[in-house]
């Protein structure tokens, strides 16, 4: 018998062998790119570098099954396929879920009221019930989509502050949804009531004494001409978004943590100033998805047609206001980035700005550096790091 000898070369497979440094040193210097980063993200970070998105962070490890998502993601198990949605979702849900809370405890405060005849409260009741449904809604979904809840406000914050266009189709249609959704709620713990009121079981009635669509939407008083229906709810909408952005505002009086309970004081204030004509919708989703509901539930073309085919004006009206108000308070009081405080508000290039960049502050009383103004051709004899200021305030202003 012969036994091998103990100083020939290991085999091949002995390489599975060596030490964590004999390993290490086979390693390209520099790292292996992954050829799909945005499924898998196996290396901790370097400081400061931009991780891989938190749904699909990824780092070694394992994990039970049963564990919870946050867990798996921790413990580096793939998280599942409904968080990849709900991450890319989330702003949408957000406001869905914001409006639907708002619809929820405002068109069931209006049922309350209404169906019990008035031994169950008031008129007052139902501006406060209106603005408790903002103040909670905001609760809901403000830290994740701003809490817009109404498109009219989206529309202008996109307008005046910079928010991304691309976000409101998105949003206005997570709005409507979610005041659809909220109506169906308040229909169906309230439907028996309705039936009693009405006079029948399935009757549904739009403009008679015992009608009952007025529950889910708004309709305006019989004497209102059609131009005093367009400016009841336009100049509602104009005051809601000028508080919105003074209450908003870092350099004037801003809200902070307490804008939920201020945007209460304000739907309250507004009803029992503005409510009485119209009934303050200032909001397309708040109206049109409540009366898209009601005319699915059997209320008829009426919803429609009621006030002299008032549905339109709480669709469009809001949408003037908000900008009417929002262009007021950036002309009069705001002095942040706004397209009334830009050249040419913004609209189109100045030749002036378009062959210079300004780096420091117009402002004497700051302590920022004063303002300089470079030639973007003449670059060359300044530090690297200044040319990238340069560049990045030209990216700003161009």
């Amino acid at each position: 018998m012969s036994f091998p000898d103990p100083h020939a070369p290991a085999p091949p497979l002995a390489a599975h062998m060596a030490g964590p440094e004999d390993i290490i040193s086979t390693l390209p210097a520099e790292p292996v790119q992954n050829p799909n980063p945005g499924r898998q993200h196996f290396r901790p970070p370097a400081p400061g570098e931009q991780t891989a998105p938190k749904f699909i962070q990824i780092e070694q490890g394992g994990g039970p099954p049963s564990e919870t998502s946050d867990e798996a993601r921790a413990r580096g198990k793939p998280v599942t396929a409904w968080t990849r949605i709900r991450h890319n979702m989330r702003e949408p849900f957000s406001e869905f879920m914001g409006t639907m809370t708002m619809i929820s405890f405002g068109d069931g405060v209006v049922a309350q009221v209404v169906l019990s005849r008035g031994s169950h409260g008031d008129y007052q009741s139902i501006n406060w019930g209106w603005g408790i449904a903002v103040m909670l809604a905001v609760y809901v979904s403000g830290g994740v989509s701003g809490g817009h809840l109404n498109p009219a406000v989206t529309l202008a914050n996109c307008v005046f502050r910079k928010f991304p266009w691309r976000k409101f189709p998105i949003y206005l249609i997570a709005q409507v949804c979610g005041c659809f959704m909220g109506a169906a709620i308040v229909y169906g713990n309230y439907r028996s009531a309705i039936d009693t009121y009405e006079g029948a079981v399935g009757l549904r009635t739009v403009g008679l004494e015992n009608s009952t669509a007025g529950l889910f939407c708004t309709y305006p008083q019989p004497f209102l001409t059609r131009t005093g229906q367009f400016f009841s709810e336009f100049t509602a909408s104009a005051i809601l978004m000028m508080i919105l952005f003074a209450i908003g505002d870092q350099d004037n009086n801003p809200a902070g943590d307490k804008g939920p309970l201020v945007l209460f004081f304000i739907i309250f204030g507004l009803g029992c100033a503005f409510g009485f004509e119209t009934g303050y919708a200032m909001n397309l989703a708040r109206d049109f998805g409540p009366r898209l509901f009601s005319y699915a539930a059997g209320y008829g073309s009426g919803v429609w047609t009621a006030g002299n085919s008032y549905w339109w004006i709480p669709c469009v009206a809001p949408f003037c206001g908000c900008l009417f108000g929002g262009l007021v308070y950036d002309l009069l009081l705001f002095t942040g980035d706004s397209p009334v405080n830009r050249p040419n508000f913004g609209l189109w290039r100045s030749s002036k700005r378009s062959t210079k960049a300004t780096v420091g502050t117009m402002d004497p009383g700051s302590d920022l550096s004063p303002v300089h103004t470079y030639e973007l051709g003449h670059l060359d004899g300044l530090h690297e790091n200044k040319k990238d200021d340069i560049k990045e305030v030209w990216r700003e202003h161009a």
